[in-house]
């Protein structure tokens, strides 16, 4: 809520708003349309708010980066996600010694896979129906990162939060290469992101169930024993 809708936000409330409004500005009109000005003009502040809480472009970006990593972050909440199971061997320790070949298959690939690829395939829904505005702002921050140590750093850091537990997921699922196989599918993710949101399937929104399917057949590829998840079952457009 802003000073258009009648009420002045709280000064807790002020730093949120000022950051969600440069997320806002930077989907709709792109790093060139994010300036000071616009942000007081938009969130309904006293010229001259913004500037006093983020003094140079670059703190502004940071604070936007920062904001865009919090509500990322909710997207899928902590609940949502599987729980490596910390007692199964990896791949690589599965492997180890005399006949463990078929120990390693039926370790691989279980419970832990389709619960993957349904916490996946439910953020990549969710952020293609509902959050669109956050995955073209995330877009503008990334390629301005790449001009931008500072925000380049903070930008990683943020990335780290949703990177690190697909590698432990992967590796209680039998990975024998987590860091590897993280990249794998992280980079599909993205992919799907962008090529749904900015790229050549930008026209339609692939159900939860086609999702759920395609994470399924990635991880078939990466673990062993993984082939029986890959049927996804689910309503379409769920």
């Amino acid at each position: 809520m802003n000073a258009r809708d009648g009420h002045a936000p709280s000064a807790a409330s002020r730093p949120q708003l000022i950051a969600d409004t440069a997320l806002r500005l930077l989907a709709e009109r792109g790093m060139r349309g994010l300036t000071h000005r616009a942000v007081d003009e938009t969130a309904g502040l006293p010229q001259g708010s913004t500037s006093n809480l983020a003094r140079t472009r670059a703190a502004l970006l940071e604070a936007a980066v920062g904001r865009l990593a919090e509500r990322e972050a909710a997207v899928l909440t902590p609940d949502e996600l599987p729980r490596p199971q910390r007692d199964r061997p990896s791949g690589a320790e599965a492997g180890a010694g005399p006949g463990a070949g078929a120990a390693s298959g039926a370790a691989a690939g279980g419970p832990e896979v389709p619960a993957l690829a349904e916490a996946l395939s439910l953020a990549l829904h969710r952020y293609l129906t509902h959050h669109r505005e956050l995955l073209l702002a995330r877009y503008e921050l990334a390629l301005e990162a790449t001009r931008r140590p500072a925000l380049r750093e903070v930008y990683d850091r943020a990335g780290r939060a949703f990177r690190e537990p697909v590698v432990a997921m992967l590796a209680a699922a039998g990975s024998a290469a987590p860091e590897r196989h993280a990249l794998s599918v992280v980079a599909w993710c993205d992919g799907v992101l962008f090529s749904c949101t900015a790229g050549q399937f930008h026209a339609a929104v692939p159900t939860r169930a086609a999702l759920r399917t395609s994470c399924a057949e990635l991880l078939a590829g990466m673990l062993p024993g993984a082939g029986a998840s890959r049927g996804g079952t689910g309503v379409a457009g769920e």
